[in-house]
C-alpha cells in the first residue's frame, strides 16, 4: 500500500474535482472540435526508439513505482503512442497486435484518471474470451495494487450469484467478456453502468469475428455516451470495426503500430483460396497427399478441434486432440502419444499448445487462420526446426482476405500459393460427408452426455452467450 500522502484513497468521492471537471467540460464545448469521421492518425514502428520512461509519458508517481515494480522497464511503442493521448482525454484507436503491451497501454491512463477523480464503476473493459479477461484483470489489479483499486472479472463458467455479490461490492473496474456482461445488465438487481467514465473494446476485431456484434449493440444503447471516453484496440480496422468505432468513440486519434516478423528460410509458407464449405474436403486431399507425415492441424474453437478429430478418426487418420477443456494431464498423454507416434497428427487450438513440448513436425495447417501474426509465427514455428526442412499451409476462405492481409503485411512479403485440383480434391467429397455426418452425431451424443437432454434445444449452431464466452481454446 503507498503512503496516504503520495495516493488518494479510491473509495472517497472528490466533489470539488467533479466540479472542476464540470468547468473544464463547459469550457472545452466552446472550443471548435474536428469532424466525427477526420481522425487524427499516428503511426510508428516496433524499431523505433520509445520515450525511456512512463514518467516522460505523464504517468504518476504511484503508477510508475507500479510498472517498474512488474517488470515494465520502458515504454513499448503502442504504450508511447497511446498513453499521452488518453491522459489528454481523447477517444483512441489502438492499432497494435496481442503481445505489444497494448493493455497496460489502456489501463494506466485509466488507473491515473480513477485517482484524479474516484468513483465505484468507474470502467469496463470487454475482452472477446474467457482467457484475455483474466490476463486482463490480472494486470488491471497488478497496476492498481498500489491505490487499492477494486477489479471483478464477469466471465463465463463462473456462479453468477459469487459475481453479482462481487458487484455489490462497487468494484471501480469491471473487465468481462459480452455474453456475461449482458447477462448481469439484465439480470442482477440494482447492477447499472450509467455513471460509467470509460469504456475498453478489446481485440475489437476478435469481438465482431466472434459474432458479439448484436451484443455488443445491446450493450452500447445501455451505456452512457456523454462524458465517457473510450479506447477501441483491434490488430486491424475491418468494415466492421470501422462500424463499431463510429457507433461507440466521438473524434478519435488513431494509433498504428506496425510489427515485423521473421520466420526461418527452410519453412515454406503458402496458402490455399477455397469456399468455406470446402475446408474439411481439402484437409483431407492434403492430408491423402502427405500420407504417413506428422503434422498438426491449427482450429480457432475447442469444438472445431473437437469435431476435426472425430471426422478424421472417422476416415481412419490416427488424430488426437489437444484443447482447452481437456486437463493438463490429459493435454500431456496426448502429447505423449503424439511424441511416440502413436498418432501422427494433433489438433489443436493456440492456447492449449503454448508452453507444451511439442516435437518439430513435418507440416503445419492453419485450418482456421489466426487472428493475429504472433499466434501466426508460433503455429508456423512447430515445423522447419533445427534446420530442417518443413510446410505450413493457411486456408484462407471467404471470410478471411483481410486477417490474410495483415498477416503477409507483418511478413512483409507476399505469399505463394497452394495450387490443388479442385475436381481431383472434390473425390473426396462423398467420403468426407459421411464422416461429418458421424462427428457431428458423436459430438451430440458428447454434448447430451455432458449436459444432459436441454443441450439439444441450442438448434442451428447458435452459441448461446455462455459458449460465446467460451476460452477459445
Amino acid at each position: 500500500m503507498a503512503p496516504v500522502s503520495k495516493q488518494r484513497k479510491l473509495d472517497r468521492e472528490s466533489s470539488s474535482k467533479k466540479t472542476r471537471d464540470s468547468s473544464d467540460e463547459a469550457a472545452s464545448s466552446s472550443s471548435p472540435s474536428p469532424e466525427p469521421e477526420q481522425h487524427q492518425q499516428l503511426e510508428t514502428s516496433s524499431t523505433e526508439d520509445s520515450p525511456k520512461t512512463f514518467k516522460d509519458l505523464g504517468v504518476i508517481e504511484q503508477l510508475c513505482d507500479a510498472c517498474t515494480s512488474l517488470g515494465y522497464s520502458k515504454p513499448t511503442p503502442i504504450q508511447a503512442q497511446s498513453i499521452p493521448i488518453a491522459l489528454q482525454g481523447r477517444d483512441l484507436i489502438g492499432l497494435a497486435e496481442t503481445g505489444s503491451g497494448k493493455t497496460a497501454a489502456f489501463v494506466l491512463p485509466i488507473l491515473q484518471a480513477l485517482m484524479e477523480a474516484p468513483q465505484t464503476l468507474h470502467s469496463l473493459i470487454l475482452a472477446p474470451t474467457r482467457e484475455l479477461a483474466q490476463q486482463t484483470s490480472q494486470v488491471v489489479e497488478a497496476l492498481g495494487s498500489l491505490i487499492s483499486v477494486r477489479c471483478t472479472l464477469l466471465i463465463g463458467g463462473v456462479d453468477m450469484v459469487a459475481q453479482s455479490m462481487s458487484l455489490g461490492k462497487k468494484p471501480h473496474v469491471i473487465v468481462a467478456t459480452p455474453g456475461r456482461l449482458l447477462d448481469h445488465l439484465e439480470n442482477t438487481k440494482g447492477f447499472s453502468l450509467r455513471q460509467l467514465k470509460f469504456l475498453v473494446l478489446d481485440e475489437a476485431d476478435r469481438l465482431l469475428d466472434m459474432d458479439f456484434g448484436p451484443i455488443l449493440d445491446k450493450i452500447l444503447k445501455i451505456l452512457p455516451k456523454p462524458n465517457r471516453k473510450t479506447y477501441l484496440f483491434s490488430a486491424t480496422m475491418s468494415s466492421k470495426v470501422e462500424s463499431l468505432q463510429r457507433a461507440s468513440l466521438t473524434n478519435p486519434v488513431r494509433v498504428s503500430v506496425s510489427t515485423k516478423y521473421q520466420t526461418v528460410s527452410t519453412l515454406i509458407q503458402r496458402y490455399v483460396f477455397l469456399p468455406h464449405k470446402y475446408k474439411d474436403i481439402y484437409l483431407v486431399y492434403l492430408l491423402n497427399e502427405w500420407a504417413g507425415q506428422t503434422g498438426v492441424i491449427f482450429t480457432r474453437t475447442i469444438h472445431e478441434t473437437q469435431r476435426v478429430t472425430l471426422m478424421l478418426r472417422n476416415l481412419g487418420y490416427s488424430s488426437i486432440p489437444i484443447h482447452g477443456q481437456l486437463s493438463q494431464s490429459a493435454r500431456i498423454a496426448s502429447i505423449t502419444k503424439f511424441k511416440a507416434k502413436a498418432r501422427n497428427l494433433l489438433i489443436a487450438t493456440d492456447v492449449a499448445a503454448r508452453g507444451l513440448d511439442i516435437p518439430s513436425v513435418d507440416f503445419v495447417v492453419n485450418y482456421d487462420l489466426p487472428l493475429d501474426s504472433q499466434s501466426y509465427i508460433h503455429r508456423v514455428g512447430r515445423t522447419a526446426r533445427a534446420g530442417r526442412s518443413g510446410i505450413a499451409i493457411s486456408f484462407v476462405t471467404q471470410y478471411d482476405i483481410e486477417t490474410w492481409m495483415r498477416t503477409e503485411k507483418a511478413l512483409g512479403k507476399k505469399l505463394e500459393e497452394h495450387k490443388i485440383a479442385k475436381d481431383e480434391a472434390m473425390l473426396f467429397a462423398e467420403r468426407v460427408g459421411e464422416a461429418q455426418r458421424s462427428a457431428a452425431i458423436e459430438m451430440r451424443d458428447m454434448d447430451e452426455k455432458r449436459n444432459g437432454p436441454r443441450s439439444r434445444q441450442n438448434k442451428g449452431g447458435k452459441r448461446s452467450r455462455e459458449g460465446m464466452d467460451e476460452d477459445q481454446g
